[in-house]
């Protein structure tokens, strides 16, 4: 017997002061009547056992099972307690117990949406030490997720958080033994034994890798440094070992190398791809501000934050932000199989409605330092709006009247998935940009226009729609076609001087969009708020939703930022400190670099904010004092938006902000005095922006809405 064991079945006898040692474990309910009955916490068992309380916690679900040396030390305590505390008779004869699952049983795939029930292991501690570690099938003792489970090449999830036991986190509870010698050792254990992965999301696209995530602990065992000393690169050096490692067993990484985010791979044979994907902890591949504290959960937890993820969205790419464009992607491919009809068979062409090759961009709707910039203009030349396309989200702010100064309270209120929203049924560009000069508007035509919408006015309370700082434009500007749009809406003609047309068109992003509106939804349901709630039920389930589960929580702010990241990554500016401005980056050679798409939504998004808000100054006499982004301010009588939110024959105002969960509607921000919001423009001058403080009260550059 191993010291440890000897160590183990000491702390276990303190707790027992007697020791028994049967065979097979329990069953799972009967383990926590036990430890209940003998008034023992979670805490105490884990504490003996040298393990985790959400280890014990595990146990007693029937999720895991507890392994050598620990199983028997285990038995031993369960032994004890159910001498001392012997389970009641039953009134009526108990249904026949189940047998332990046979070796062979056990190691086949369930079938499809089934549930495999965890079974006690008849094998006796010495046995269960001597034998050998289980492959990945046989450990399946957790319900299998039914969105993966009806595809048997990835039955067991589309990903595995990783820990330095060698247990590898699956969805639905579901944990592996997973080798940990090294890196290709866990890469060939992944696409051969682990079953882990997701079916592609259309039929042309291409089927998810299996995503490993390596905790401090796994890195550590895998040799790698708990810090990258490259920060840079971040990346690991050429000459490291476990680089080296994978090197030598073939196996190749691409040039971003093995960083917070790697891929490795070996070339595809023939439809079949060989690639894992890792990420790995310590090295901050999960950004607090989009995943919130991912990074301090336990393995288990992790797992069912990013398996919830995965499911409801695509799994992981990298940030947020990267794994948003993968997602555009993903659900429209660039190509499909097509028949040749030369030789009759099938080859790659481009997919219809979708972006398949990169295309130049037009020069107003191009970012400082592109080459096409740089060929216009000299190097410090300040375009001005007849220049440059400046489609960005609000941010206004005005002075309160002394009307607003006499009520208590300001009061934000934030549109749920603006970009998402504005994004829905928005008609995007496809192809390259034609210039024409003097064209007749078509709203139905994505572009960019030069036109001159300084004569349109707007009460001096209300921020004009046509620009980000919400001041009168003074001339011609260049604008995306919802602008324009907009303007014809109000009434007003417009006469383009020009313009940049994208003749081929359609809704490129409409799927996009379906998918991470469901998966808004579904996260907010299990944060217990549905569509259709009474707005005050709506209002108080808000107002603690995030403390109701925080891993719901941290996958609704993963989702938030897959969308503004997203469309924030079509116009991805350079990264690397060897860039000079004119030359091109790597990122313009993506069909997904297009600045125009960008603008185009952004520029929807802030016209649907404004549409809403001057339907409450027309309709109600109601004006903002504050804009950011998706956040809109304005002075109560109360502390709830219901206080000062018009309402025609009991129903929100039609064409105004409507409270609610789903994508377009509205929820309450925050709350602030009237003095708060004095004083903080009284301190930092009338440019402060009390919609970005709105909702803590602290001047922080982190509030900004949604």
């Amino acid at each position: 017997m191993s010291d440890e064991q000897n160590r183990l079945f000491t702390a276990v006898d303190a707790l027992l002061e007697q020791a028994a040692a049967p065979d097979a474990l329990p069953a799972p309910a009967e383990r926590k009547r036990l430890r209940e009955a003998a008034s023992l916490s979670q805490e105490q068992i884990a504490q003996a056992l040298r393990v985790r309380r959400e280890t014990v916690t595990g146990w007693e679900s029937g999720r895991t099972e507890p392994r050598p040396p620990k199983r028997a030390a285990y038995i031993r305590l369960l032994d004890g307690l159910a001498t001392r505390f012997p389970a009641p008779q039953p009134a009526a004869a108990d249904p026949a117990p189940q047998s332990p699952t046979p070796p062979a049983a056990a190691a086949q795939p369930a079938p499809p949406a089934s549930i495999a029930t965890p079974q006690a292991q008849p094998a006796s501690s010495a046995a269960a030490s001597a034998a050998p570690r289980r492959s990945a099938a046989a450990k399946a003792t957790a319900t299998k997720v039914p969105s993966t489970a009806t595809d048997e090449r990835f039955t067991n999830g589309p990903l595995a958080v990783v820990d330095g036991d060698g247990s590898a986190y699956c969805v639905g509870g579901l944990v592996l033994d997973c080798p940990l010698t090294d890196l290709p050792a866990l890469v060939e254990w992944t696409l051969r034994e682990a079953k882990l992965g997701a079916p592609r999301l259309h039929r042309s696209g291409k089927d998810s890798d299996p995503l490993i995530v390596l905790t401090a602990s796994a890195a550590e065992r895998l040799g790698l440094p708990p810090v990258l000393e490259d920060r840079r690169g971040l990346r690991l050096p050429d000459d490291h070992k476990a680089v080296r490692q994978l090197a030598a067993t073939k196996w190749k990484l691409t040039k971003r190398g093995f960083g917070p985010w790697a891929r490795v791979y070996r070339t595809a044979e023939g439809t079949r791809r060989h690639c894992v994907q890792f990420a790995v902890l310590p090295w901050d591949a999960f950004d607090t501000r989009a995943w919130g504290p991912a990074d301090q959960l336990e393995p288990a937890e992790l797992a069912r934050l990013l398996g919830t993820y995965a499911t409801r969205v695509i799994t992981p790419r990298g940030s947020t932000a990267v794994t948003g464009l993968e997602l555009m992607t993903a659900l429209r491919p660039p190509t499909r199989a097509v028949k040749d009809p030369a030789t009759g068979g099938w080859v790659s062409g481009p997919m219809p409605g979708s972006l398949t090759e990169p295309v130049e961009c037009a020069p107003p709707e191009a970012p400082d330092g592109h080459p096409a910039v740089a060929a216009l203009y000299p190097r410090f030349h300040q375009r001005t709006p007849d220049q440059v396309q400046n489609e960005e989200a609000y941010q206004w702010a005005r002075p309160l009247t002394d009307a607003e100064c006499m009520k208590p309270y300001v009061v934000g209120i934030d549109v749920n998935m603006a970009f998402a929203a504005a994004a829905n049924r928005l008609t995007i560009g496809l192809s390259a940009p034609v210039h024409v000069r003097r064209p007749a508007f078509d709203a139905k035509l994505p572009g960019a226009w030069l036109v001159d919408l300084s004569h349109i006015t707007f009460d001096e309370r209300l921020p004009n729609p046509f620009t980000p700082n919400g001041e009168p434009p003074q001339g011609p500007a260049w604008y995306a076609t919802p602008t324009v749009a907009y303007a014809i809406e109000l009434g007003h003609p417009v006469s383009p001087l020009e313009a940049y047309l994208r003749h081929e068109h359609g809704p490129y992003l409409d799927a996009w969009y379906t998918r991470l509106r469901d998966a808004y939804i579904a996260t907010m349901a299990d944060l217990g708020i549905t569509p259709g709630m009474p707005e005050e039920q709506f209002l108080a389930a808000m107002a603690t939703c995030q403390q109701t589960d925080p891993v719901a929580a941290a996958v609704l702010s993963a989702v938030k930022a897959t969308v503004k990241g997203g469309i924030g990554k079509l116009r991805e500016r350079p990264r690397s400190g060897g860039w000079r401005p004119g030359e091109p980056w790597p990122a313009l050679t993506r069909p997904t670099w297009r600045p125009d798409i960008r603008a185009a939504v952004i520029a929807n998004a802030r016209i649907n904010m404004h549409r809403k808000m001057l339907k409450l100054a027309t309709d109600a006499g109601l004006y903002p004092v504050a804009v950011l982004s998706d956040c809109a301010v304005y002075a109560s009588d109360g502390p709830s938006p219901l206080d000062f939110l018009p309402y025609q024959d009991g129903k929100p105002l039609p064409g105004g902000f409507r409270l609610g969960v789903s994508p377009g509607m509205i929820k309450h921000e925050g709350t602030q005095s009237v003095l708060w919001a004095e004083g903080l423009m009284e301190e930092h001058g009338p440019d402060v922006n009390i919609a970005r403080h709105i909702k803590t009260g602290i001047l922080s550059s982190q509030d900004d809405g949604e």
